[in-house]
């Protein structure tokens, strides 16, 4: 999605009878929400012409009596109904449901937000539907240029300024979530003694996410810094929602990555090839796996992956302490030559 191009068409077009409003980018997700509340109503919020249903109690004859009122002291009716999770919809509830949205009226907008986690089956009747009948809208990460700039714009409205490369890294080591970024920009701009934002500062005061700090953990591999990469996992696993099994995926996936960005390269494909075969959105972190990975050979990425896979069906299978198996295959990776 093109939120820029999305926001365009609403104003030029109008609000539309149906929107779902969906994607883990709820920040932008929110910013859309309140550009359409703006063209349904032009001349302010407006209480009696707008509604508020909460999916997890939302009852299917309110919606459609609610749908089916006239706009008063204004041009529409807005219906937001939020979390309402359409994949779960029994017959009956679909059924009545379709009755509502293929027969909205022209003066009502009917705009589902749904959750973050949820993403549309498009097998089942009712996406297909929505789809029909109104408009999906994907709230995704943004690309990376425009979220470096939206990350400038937040520090220079808090007089800080930021190299290009350090609003990078700390897209990376958050996530690159808007709402997410937020509080920890605000972190940064306060902890900086001055204008200018760096990297010391980031590291300082941000709380970086796990797959980040794998990410430094296997740098260190490569290095053999073994002392640090003990120390990133003794961090890692202070944290308790990080458990030994998450945490093996973690690394399992990281190694993968950059199994995936040795073989790129040696086969002469670019970033975008880099960016697909890894699952990632940013170009600057495809060219950071594509750095990293010249720090190992290919047959010993070949192995590392293997390690995983076997610490893995061990895990899940031999009954042994999921702590002890993460820490010998730690130790297993340090011992490849």
């Amino acid at each position: 999605m093109n939120y820029n191009a999305a926001v365009r068409a609403l104003r030029e077009n109008g609000p539309q009878r149906l929107y779902v409003l969906w994607g883990r980018e709820d920040y932008l997700r929110e910013a859309y929400l309140e550009q359409l509340r703006r063209a349904c109503f032009p001349n302010g919020a407006d209480d009696f012409s707008y509604r508020r249903f909460d999916g997890a109690a939302l009852d299917l004859a309110a919606l459609a009596d609610a749908a089916d009122a006239m706009p008063f002291l204004s041009d529409r009716t807005l219906l937001e109904v939020r979390d309402y999770d359409t994949n779960k919809c029994g017959d009956a509830d679909t059924k009545r449901l379709l009755a509502i949205v293929e027969d909205l009226p022209d003066y009502c907008t009917l705009v589902f937000v749904m959750d973050t986690a949820f993403t549309p089956d498009g097998r089942l009747r009712v996406t297909k539907a929505l789809q029909k009948c109104g408009e999906m809208l994907q709230f995704a990460g943004q690309e990376g240029a425009a979220l470096v700039s939206w990350v400038t714009k937040r520090f220079a409205a808090s007089g800080r300024e930021i190299a290009p490369g350090d609003a990078q890294y700390l897209i990376e080591i958050t996530g690159g979530l808007m709402n997410r970024m937020i509080p920890e920009i605000e972190k940064v701009s306060a902890y900086a003694a001055d204008g200018a934002v760096r990297r010391a500062d980031i590291d300082a005061v941000v709380q970086k996410l796990p797959e980040a700090v794998v990410f430094e953990l296997t740098d260190d591999l490569a290095a053999r810094r073994n002392d640090a990469a003990m120390e990133k996992l003794a961090e890692l696993l202070s944290d308790r929602d990080n458990t030994p099994i998450f945490l093996l995926a973690a690394i399992g996936q990281q190694l993968r990555r950059l199994y995936a960005a040795k073989i790129a390269a040696q086969e002469g494909l670019g970033t975008d090839a880099v960016c697909e075969l890894c699952g990632v959105r940013y170009d600057f972190i495809a060219q950071r796996l594509t750095q990293s990975a010249r720090r190992f050979s290919r047959a010993a990425l070949e192995r590392a992956v293997v390690r995983c896979a076997e610490a893995d069906y061990t895990m899940k299978h031999s009954g042994a302490d999921d702590l002890a198996v993460l820490e010998e295959l730690l130790l297993r990776l340090m011992a490849e030559e």
